[in-house]
């Protein structure tokens, strides 16, 4: 069985009917060489333009822009680059004058800088190039809004009007005063013993010490501020203290005399007190033994006198309601006649006992 054929499609060509069959791009060499020329000089300027502004660029360029402040210029110009110690991280974007001071922006790229950091302008070459030299100092980020004030900030002296300065002192200097001055410090140190060099050596080492405790002093500097604002505050307390102070002073000393006078007192009762255990231990040393060897009797014998105060309780006890009815003994005989000898009676229930008086309502 044979399989049906499928109906053939036909093929559309795209053309472009202004060209009428002409190909869409057309070679160079067709083109209108005026307008290539134009269109590569434009793409060459912009490759230009992009290849100089490269570290604007947010991809490959960038960073982190800070100003600073400084009393003038002295050579340094927009291009220069920014070092820390001594490798360059960045490069000066702007140098333009604000009010009677030198506004100095940078650009630095993956570099910290603190907030007690120091700005200088330094000489690159011989030939006066500058450059910008940054001292990451501080606890903190240096803020990018806020320049760098002009007392962390220093500029290079003038070499050439340096040299003239040196070469006028010279002029003027008397060489053979200078020699004398000179033989004078060298027989005066000739003698010196170590205690002076070992003296210098530790002020050196103590600036060195001053130098890298930078952030740390400027945070005590900070907190001593802070403390004598507070004191500042509360003057007016401070010396109502003071004042009253003043007046419990002068109080103790109107009252000086009395608390002499009780002091001397006491002093005398003590002196008393002990004369007079001094005279009676004679007498008080026997009475207190005697006193001890009592109560050492009655501690061995006090199982017995228990025993005794528990049997005379009892006994007093009759006696005082005997006695305790007047003038005459309250007492009770039972079995003193035998009972063969009476007349028939019935006898108590209780037996011997004294029977139990009761009393009458009245």
């Amino acid at each position: 069985m044979k399989r049906p054929r499928l109906p053939r499609v036909p093929r559309i060509r795209l053309r472009d009917p202004a060209r009428r069959g002409r190909p869409l791009f057309r070679p160079l060499r067709e083109r209108n060489p005026v307008r290539v020329g134009a269109v590569g000089l434009v793409l060459l300027a912009l490759l230009a333009l992009v290849a100089y502004n490269a570290d604007a660029l947010p991809v490959i360029g960038g960073g982190t822009t800070y100003s600073a402040y400084f009393t003038e210029a002295a050579g340094l110009s927009s291009g220069n680059e920014v070092r820390v110690a001594g490798v360059k991280v960045g490069k000066v974007t702007a140098v333009k004058l604000d009010g009677a001071k030198v506004k100095v922006t940078f650009r630095v790229r993956h570099t910290w800088i603190g907030n007690a950091s120091t700005a200088a302008i330094g000489i690159r070459t011989l030939l006066g190039q500058k450059y910008l030299a940054v001292d990451p100092l501080g606890s903190a980020r240096q803020d990018p809004g806020t320049p760098i004030p002009k007392s962390r900030t220093t500029s290079p002296y003038d070499v050439t009007q340096a040299l003239n300065g040196l070469g006028q002192t010279l002029g003027s200097i008397d060489t053979q005063k200078l020699a004398s001055s000179f033989q004078a410090i060298s027989d005066a140190f000739k003698d010196t013993p170590d205690s002076v060099r070992s003296a210098a050596t530790g002020l050196s080492s103590l600036s060195r010490t001053i130098s890298s405790r930078d952030a740390q002093l400027a945070q005590l500097l900070s907190g001593s501020k802070q403390l004598t604002k507070t004191l500042s505050d509360n003057d007016g307390r401070f010396q109502q203290l003071i004042s009253d102070g003043n007046l419990l002073l002068g109080e103790v000393e109107k009252r000086r005399d009395a608390i002499h006078t009780l002091l001397t007192g006491t002093e005398n009762l003590g002196a008393q007190l002990n004369g007079l255990v001094a005279d009676n231990n004679r007498q008080l040393a026997p009475t207190l033994d005697a006193l001890d060897r009592v109560t050492n009797v009655l501690l061995a014998n006090q199982t017995s006198l228990n025993k005794v105060l528990a049997l005379a309780g009892p006994y007093y006890r009759v006696v005082g309601n005997v006695v305790g009815n007047g003038r005459w003994f309250d007492s009770y005989l039972c079995g003193l006649v035998p009972q063969s000898y009476l007349p028939p009676h019935p006898q108590p229930a209780t037996g011997c006992m004294p029977p139990k008086v009761r009393g009458t309502a009245s």
